[in-house]
């Protein structure tokens, strides 16, 4: 029987599940079991626990059959504990290190008693760090163990389960169980503290409390916020059946109070127009169970809840968007009459009727014809061509505003910015640029070289837009859902712009190089080099024409990185630094060298060879973040110098049997949906809402996308020779 169940509900914490698991396994001490709950997650959270049950026999995976709910998942993992203690651990958040001996040890000190309550700490996105403000609540001066009646201050700290620990024996003799719904924590915090013999505190912060910004159950704007008054509901039920518990009416009454206070006044929390249904409640429920006597709570906002007074408090909440209006109104430059009057014009396109028939498209940096959502537009004209599409021109004029305000999808793979007020039926589709290998959005608060005049806080407003977010791969998805947290949902399909590798035919791969002046029989070398953000000129770190000259007559280098004077004619040095079709570039070469430039994990979807230049991978590292080990891992051949990038493609070794090997693992766990049919499936999703009858995806090993023309070359079958019809002549010596 192990010492603590760890129980770990999971319901779309997908980008986060991993690290609360890891945050159990890593413990010091070692003597627990992990039962980890698929509430019938749709993302990757069974799969992920799965992974961990079957490296782990510590990891018990459960997976239920159908979404219960919060409540009902933690009680299927005390059906499966065996511990002595049972701890419950949110999917999103995390135990800090050495919790568990800290648990074991402080439970031996006081008895093993049937409930210890330890502190924690709210972690926000920021990074910011803030312990509970009612810590002194938790303090061990005094005797422990104790009942509640000797410490009735602990029913002001948050009410929650997973800031305590709890004998098994206990709960199985009370039959505590959670009930559906919001707020399951409520109707089993207060009768667990009510009913414990004994209790104890550990003055530590044992659990760090995710702050997520969307995607919480308790900050979505949801009527099923009304849950809270069947859980109170349940609470003075259990007291008017334990007649001994009456003595806690009032205390409770003070905590329902402020909860509901609480609920009424978030903007987070209930949708349009339910307010006045809500305080109508709530002063119903006052009235219900609130003894003859009992002290009334102060407070103006308290008083308000209390009488259901929707009409006073919808004006004030009218009042306080006044004063707000005012103060942004205040201190406009020179500008502000044209501002004004933009403002206005958008204002009045926007209470005009959505065209359900329109699609805007935008890209940064622009123009880009080989983005994402220009493949994407191509997939909408193909398989929805009923809706139009139009391309956003010149920023801040009125027929930005009335496309922005009129068009029903909006796409973009940076962002709209600041002036953006999405409208309800508006559909707005985040295609992102690529892969993502060096840290990005919330990632980058730790990297203040790469996160130089970053807008954290307008970015994630943006964010909060985002009805859909496009992914190549489950890499992709788990970074952006973590370092751009949201209430959007994710399409892992694959990337559009990717599509044109399969469907590209031989004849187009040599009119684009014809187009670019490759000459025939040439290896064509893309050299793409990632930005620095540490220097303020982007020098390449390999010199375009040096490397030209190492590699010989054979070769022709396509580079997209600055030179200091333009090639001559003829030169096999091509600056396509300008070309607006990145993809039609990769299709025209016959193989990849970059260092860190994202674009890799594109390219191992045309399966033409990568190599990568690693010369300053520490620095990179060290200023921009990595996501991936790429010395581990590599789509191809390594090289720290110009002299070895040169001698791996005078070798041979570029496209030898190891590189192909190295490539095709890459291109397997990056590249899984790049099949030609990303663009068509975010579409049927998006637009024609038949994400059941997408089309099946083709596996990476399955797709032949179109040959170089290098590899066509060594490929050709050989002439045929004729041959003779009479008999072979007889030669002498022979």
């Amino acid at each position: 029987m192990p010492r603590f169940s760890v129980i770990v509900p999971a319901y779309q914490v997908q980008a986060y599940l991993a690290e609360c698991l890891e945050s159990v396994l890593s413990q010091s001490y070692a003597d627990f079991e992990l039962i980890a709950v698929d509430d019938r997650s749709p993302d990757g959270c069974g799969a992920i626990i799965d992974e961990y049950a079957a490296r782990d026999p510590r990891v018990k995976a459960l997976h239920l059959a159908e979404n219960a709910g919060l409540g009902p998942a933690r009680n299927a993992g005390v059906d499966e504990a065996g511990g002595d203690y049972l701890l419950f651990l949110d999917g999103d958040d995390t135990l800090t290190p050495h919790t568990l001996r800290a648990l074991a040890a402080r439970l031996a000190a006081t008895g093993e008693p049937d409930v210890l309550v330890f502190d924690y700490a709210r972690t926000h996105w920021d990074g910011t760090t803030l312990r509970n403000r009612l810590a002194d609540r938790l303090t061990e001066d005094g005797p422990a163990p104790f009942t509640l009646a000797g410490r009735p201050g602990l029913l002001r700290v948050l009410m929650v389960a997973w800031n305590k620990a709890y004998r098994r024996e206990f709960v199985t003799r009370e039959g505590f169980r959670f009930p559906p719904g919001y707020y399951e924590d409520t109707p089993w915090t207060f009768p667990v503290l009510m009913a414990a013999g004994s209790i104890a505190t550990l003055d530590r912060v044992c659990v760090h409390y995710r702050q997520r910004r969307r995607g919480s159950i308790l900050r979505t704007t949801s009527p099923r916020h009304f849950d809270v008054f069947d859980q109170y509901d349940r609470v003075f039920a259990h007291l008017t059946e334990r007649p001994e518990l009456e003595r806690w009416r009032s205390e409770l009454y003070a905590r329902m109070l402020d909860h509901l206070t609480t609920i009424a006044t978030r903007p987070d929390r209930l949708p349009r127009g339910s307010h006045p249904a809500f305080l109508r409640r709530a002063r119903a429920h006052c009235r219900r169970h609130r003894a003859p006597g009992t002290p009334v709570p102060p407070g103006f906002r308290r008083a308000l809840v209390r009488h259901g007074m929707h009409r006073t408090f919808r004006t004030l909440r009218l009042a306080a968007a006044l004063r707000r209006h005012a103060r942004a109104s205040a201190g406009r430059g020179k500008h502000w009459l044209r501002a004004v009057l933009l403002r206005l014009h958008y204002r009045v396109q926007r209470l005009l009727p959505l065209r359900a028939d329109r699609a805007l498209f935008a890209a940064d940096p622009a123009p880009d014809q080989g983005c994402d959502p220009s493949a994407l537009e191509a997939a909408f004209r193909a398989h929805a061509p009923h809706i139009r599409t139009a391309w956003l021109g010149r920023p801040g004029t009125a027929a930005h505003f009335t496309a922005l305000a009129r068009s029903k999808y909006l796409v973009h793979n940076a962002g709209f910015g600041p002036g953006l007020v999405k409208r309800p039926g508006q559909v707005y589709v985040q295609t992102r640029q690529g892969t993502p290998l060096g840290h990005t959005g919330l990632d980058l608060q730790e990297r203040p070289a790469a996160a130089h005049g970053t807008d954290f806080a307008g970015q994630l407003r943006e964010v909060d837009q985002w009805d859909y977010v496009l992914s190549g791969n489950r890499h992709s998805t788990l970074t952006w859902e973590r370092a751009h947290p949201g209430g959007y949902t994710t399409l892992e399909y694959g990337s559009p712009r990717n599509d044109a590798f399969q469907h590209a035919t031989s004849a187009d791969v040599a009119q684009l190089r014809a187009s670019l002046g490759v000459p025939e029989g040439a290896v064509a070398v893309l050299y793409v080099p990632a930005r620095r953000d540490h220097r303020r000129t982007q020098t390449p770190p390999l010199d375009p024409a040096r490397l030209l000259g190492l590699l010989g007559p054979r070769f022709t280098l396509l580079t997209r990185a600055p030179l200091g004077e333009p090639p001559a004619p003829g030169a096999r040095l091509v600056d396509v630094s300008a070309h607006p079709d990145l993809p039609s570039l990769c299709l025209a070469s016959d193989a990849l060298l970059t260092d860190f430039s994202p674009l890799m994990f594109d390219y191992a979807g045309l399966d033409r060879p990568v190599v990568l230049h690693t010369g300053d991978w520490d620095t990179f590292r060290t200023v921009r973040g990595a996501y991936l080990d790429l010395l581990a891992c590599p789509p191809g051949p390594l090289a720290r110098t110009e002299e070895e990038v040169a001698d791996v493609f005078a070798s041979g070794h570029w496209r030898g049997v190891r590189s192909a090997r190295l490539r095709a693992a890459f291109r397997e766990r990056f590249c899984p949906y790049d099949d030609g049919g990303a663009g068509e499936r975010v579409v049927r999703h998006v637009v024609l809402g038949r994400p059941a009858g997408l089309p099946e995806t083709v596996p990476p090993g399955a797709c032949r996308p179109v040959r170089s023309a290098a590899e066509a070359q060594v490929r050709a079958p050989l002439p045929s020779v004729p041959q003779p019809s009479g008999p072979l002549p007889v030669t002498e010596g022979r």
